[in-house]
């Protein structure tokens, strides 16, 4: 077996820094919002893990679909040599494309980049354990910052899937293509996931669960920075709330006060007052038409080769080249 390798670009002191910037900017503004990252520790990523899972989100199946058909394709029309995740790299979805080019035998290297040391380290054991032959380099990264620690090579293909690209705002969103683009030679390719506008009915449900796991999972926020920085919040305090954005095309999730309170965040020396109503957002979600995926690529610096859906037409999975 290959030993993987583990580069750390994002220590622990980094992720600290980050998060204390991140609540001082968020918890302070108006409204107030918190970046959606900080939902995913262990026990958030469990959460979302079972969220995935439930009957009302269909993302995670929907896009599983789509690659079970079409990642031989993906593997024929890129040859790519070297396969990059932006995000977990020892998901199904992952070994779907990892299959199908060691299929096409073209497959050189894996690169998973993950802003979590302990989850990509537990990862890319495990994938070095299915595929002993493929030397695997993982970079603990944030992925729109860390893409330059990318290692070049022949015929690389960056695979962003899960329809995480909707967590950013539009201007973060078009910086973070062109940072991918900035990253790839000409020739070279881009997989991303991306969910699809339709009922808003049932997207906020796939938000906003019978079960209240989204809820918990929302409520997670606070439990990090009870944790992580000393903060008093009461997360039974706080109801979960999903809403459609007809204008913006996104579901937002927040986190709305049952009642007003003064939460200390001692780490920061901060108070943060809250009235009854209030609310915090902690995530949006944009959904998408391909107009939009094929203007913003092309805006970003590449061409729309390949446009896959699942049977329902709720997912797309867009291949594109760098031009």
């Amino acid at each position: 077996m290959t030993e993987p390798e583990l580069v750390v670009h994002f220590t622990e002191q980094d992720a600290a820094r980050e998060l204390r910037a991140d609540v001082r900017a968020g918890l302070t503004d108006r409204p107030k919002w918190l970046p959606p990252k900080w939902l995913y520790d262990a026990r958030g990523s469990e959460l979302f893990e079972r969220i995935t899972a439930l009957p009302e989100y269909y993302q995670t199946r929907a896009e599983h679909g789509i690659l079970s058909r079409h990642a031989v394709d993906v593997a024929e029309l890129t040859g790519a040599g070297t396969l990059v995740e932006l995000g977990s790299g020892s998901s199904e979805k992952t070994r779907l494309l990892l299959d199908a080019l060691r299929k096409t035998a073209t497959l050189r290297r894996f690169v998973p980049l993950d802003v979590s040391e302990s989850a990509l380290r537990q990862a890319i054991t495990a994938i070095a354990v299915d595929y002993p032959e493929l030397p695997v380099r993982g970079i603990v990264g944030d992925f729109t910052t860390e893409l330059a620690a990318v290692p070049a090579g022949s015929g690389r293909l960056v695979a962003f899937l899960g329809g995480t690209i909707g967590n950013f705002p539009p201007a973060e969103r078009a910086r973070f293509l062109v940072a991918v683009r900035a990253a790839l030679r000409p020739g070279e390719w881009l997989l991303l996931g991306t969910d699809l506008v339709k009922d808003p009915d049932r997207l906020v449900r796939a938000y906003d669960d019978a079960q209240g796991v989204t809820a918990e999972f929302d409520r997670n926020v606070l439990r990090v920075l009870n944790r992580e920085l000393r903060a008093g919040f009461d997360p039974d305090a706080f109801a979960h709330v999903a809403r459609w954005d007809a204008e913006q095309e996104w579901i937002e999730m927040r986190l709305r006060a049952s009642r007003a309170m003064r939460v200390p965040i001692e780490e920061l020396g901060l108070t943060v007052e809250l009235a009854a109503g209030e609310e915090i957002r902690t995530e949006v979600s944009a959904k998408f038409r391909r107009t939009r995926v094929e203007g913003e690529l092309a805006d970003a610096g590449f061409e729309l080769t390949r446009w896959w859906l699942d049977d329902a037409g709720d997912f797309a999975l867009s291949l594109a080249t760098a031009v």
